[in-house]
């Protein structure tokens, strides 16, 4: 199940990046998400925007992910290229999963496409692992756009 997030699911989303950084730092991805990023503040932003979503079981949430529709600002500059510049997209960001479930992206996506049938995503070179399965879900390498704090990232799309 997927269903939009609550303040009340606050300290178990916060749970659950925990984990997912904890997961890059063991699989070599060093920097992504550093100084508690995403930050409680930020991702009360994305609750009161009604950008941020979890997935859940009849027990418990297992996974957290931000979907926006519309322009995404740190995409209007791309070291590569879209392929496709015109029509309207949604991107997924922040997805983490505490481990308990396999496909955490998959789902997501899934849910994504219902939406849209344009998706744009990014992550950290670093983030090897999440790249796969990025690829896996259908998405291409587009190329390298930089994000707020001016750091690069491998942006993908899938249309």
């Amino acid at each position: 199940m997927i269903r939009p997030a609550a303040e009340q699911d606050l300290p178990r989303i916060l749970a659950i990046y925990d984990t997912a950084r904890q997961f890059m730092r063991k699989s070599g991805n060093m920097v992504q998400w550093i100084n508690g990023y995403p930050s409680e503040p930020l991702l009360r932003q994305d609750i009161a925007a009604e950008n941020l979503y979890v997935t859940a079981d009849e027990s418990s949430i297992y996974g957290v992910f931000a979907f926006i529709m519309g322009e995404d600002p740190t995409y209007a500059h791309i070291d590569g290229a879209w392929r496709d510049t015109a029509a309207p997209y949604g991107t997924i960001h922040r997805i983490g999963s505490d481990g308990t479930h396999r496909g955490v992206l998959h789902e997501c996506v899934t849910w994504c496409l219902a939406r849209t049938g344009h998706l744009r995503i990014d992550t950290h070179a670093d983030n090897h692992v999440m790249q796969r399965c990025i690829l896996r879900e259908g998405f291409s390498y587009c190329g390298v756009i930089h994000v707020a704090d001016g750091t690069p990232r491998v942006a993908f799309e899938r249309i």
